[in-house]
């Protein structure tokens, strides 16, 4: 089964070698027919530390690193 690629921004790079990555998803209402917007953050390993606030990257799914990190920058 293929890994899951999620593309987002970074919002935080305080921790060593992890990065926050906020995700937005579009979707529209079934009722309303409005466009609504839905944003998650997750938590992605970043080996070299190179990615800063503001950046747009491409995370994707990995085994568990730590307790709540299930994923990896892939480019950024």
């Amino acid at each position: 089964m293929p890994k899951r690629v999620l593309q987002g921004t970074v919002v935080s790079d305080k921790n060593d070698k992890t990065v926050v990555v906020k995700v937005e998803r579009r979707f529209t209402h079934p009722l309303f027919k409005k466009t609504v917007r839905r944003s998650k953050n997750y938590k992605a390993h970043d080996e070299t530390n190179a990615c800063k606030v503001g950046d747009q990257v491409s995370i994707e799914e990995c085994r568990p690193i730590s307790r709540d990190k299930r994923w990896t920058v892939v480019q950024g």
